[in-house]
């Protein structure tokens, strides 16, 4: 008992690192009953960079009963590297937010955005018309609006949460 016990306890220790397990959903039980990783998910080319929330006491048009979280993303100015457009020249970076509302499908959605910021799905680089390297949104829609009107940024927006939760599980954010 008491080797099983330690062998068990090395077995967490691996994850103290913060990554964790890989979760349920990205796990994969063959015959054997070992789990494997499940290899579905994509990854993307964005730059490196910082993402943090904050939760706000008022609400996104739309969702009048409940808070908001507000994520946060900044990319510095940088450098590209070979999975961007022009490797090695310079590119400005991006300073922006995006909103959910704090109810139980805008945390989920919340989640699911964070896990796709550390697979590099949420922001790109690209060459502007103006000919300017720059890092702006991937093909992920994002609120950067807490109201003002039906443009594809702004709240209200009753379909959005359902929307960008497909978006997510079709690159194997789930």
């Amino acid at each position: 008992m008491g080797s099983e016990s330690s062998k068990d306890k090395m077995y967490c220790n691996r994850y103290l690192n913060g990554t964790g397990p890989p979760t349920l959903a990205n796990q994969e039980t063959v015959k054997n009953g070992t789990i494997k990783i499940n290899s579905k998910i994509v990854s993307g080319n964005q730059p490196d960079g910082r993402m943090s929330i904050m939760h706000l006491r008022r609400n996104v048009e739309g969702y009048p009963n409940y808070d908001t979280i507000q994520m946060n993303f900044e990319f510095e100015d940088g450098i590209q590297t070979e999975e961007h457009p022009n490797p090695g020249q310079k590119y400005y970076g991006l300073k922006t937010v995006a909103f959910v509302p704090y109810n139980h499908e805008g945390i989920k959605v919340y989640r699911l955005l964070e896990e796709a910021f550390q697979y590099k799905l949420l922001f790109t680089v690209v060459t502007t018309s103006t000919g300017e390297e720059r890092v702006t949104f991937s093909d992920i829609p994002l609120k950067t609006k807490e109201s003002g009107g039906h443009d594809s940024f702004s709240y209200p927006d009753p379909k959005y949460l359902k929307t960008v939760t497909k978006i997510l599980n079709l690159k194997g954010i789930k």
